[in-house]
C-alpha cells in the first residue's frame, strides 16, 4: 500500500505494518489507520503514520527500552476488543515529545497492537508511577559557531 506522508514522501508500506485503531488515538478519533514506519533496522524509534492525514503521525518506541520495570495492565474486555487471545501477541508502544531539554514518552497512555490481527487501542492507565511525560533522553543545547 502506498501511504502519503509530509515527511517522506509517498512511502511503500506492507499490509502487516498497518494498524487499525477503531477508537482512534486520544485527540484524534477520527484517524484510525496508521503505517509503523521503520526509519532503520538498528532504531530505537519508529513513526506511527496516519494512513488517512499525511500531516498526522507520532514518534514512539518500545517503553521496556528505557524503563526495563514498565508494565501495562490490560484488562480483559481490552483484550476482547483487540481480540488478543495471548498476552505474548500484543506490543506496546509509547508516544515520543520533545518538552525543554529532554525526549519525553506518554507511560501513561500506552498504545497495545494485536500483532496477528493488527488491531491496536490506546490505554490510559491508574499507575501513579508513570507520566505523560516520563524522560526518556536529555536533549542537548545546539552548539553556536562563533564568528571571528
Amino acid at each position: 500500500m502506498k501511504v502519503q506522508t509530509t515527511r517522506f514522501g509517498p512511502v511503500e508500506v506492507r499490509d502487516d505494518r498497518i494498524i487499525h485503531f477503531e477508537r482512534g488515538l486520544l485527540g484524534f478519533s477520527s484517524f484510525t489507520r496508521y503505517a509503523l514506519l521503520q526509519p532503520d533496522e538498528e532504531g530505537a524509534f519508529y513513526w506511527l503514520q496516519s494512513v488517512e492525514a499525511p500531516e498526522l503521525a507520532f514518534v514512539v518506541t518500545d517503553p521496556v527500552l528505557w524503563a526495563p520495570d514498565f508494565e501495562a495492565t490490560i484488562r480483559r474486555e481490552q483484550m476482547e476488543t483487540l481480540g488478543l487471545s495471548r498476552i505474548e501477541d500484543a506490543q506496546v508502544l509509547v508516544i515520543v515529545n520533545r518538552h525543554d531539554r529532554s525526549l519525553t514518552a506518554n507511560f501513561q497512555g500506552p498504545l497495545v497492537v494485536n500483532l496477528v490481527n493488527h488491531c491496536g487501542i490506546q490505554l490510559v492507565l491508574a499507575d501513579r508511577r508513570w507520566t505523560t511525560r516520563h524522560e526518556i533522553v536529555p536533549v542537548a543545547e545546539p552548539v553556536q559557531a562563533i564568528s571571528a
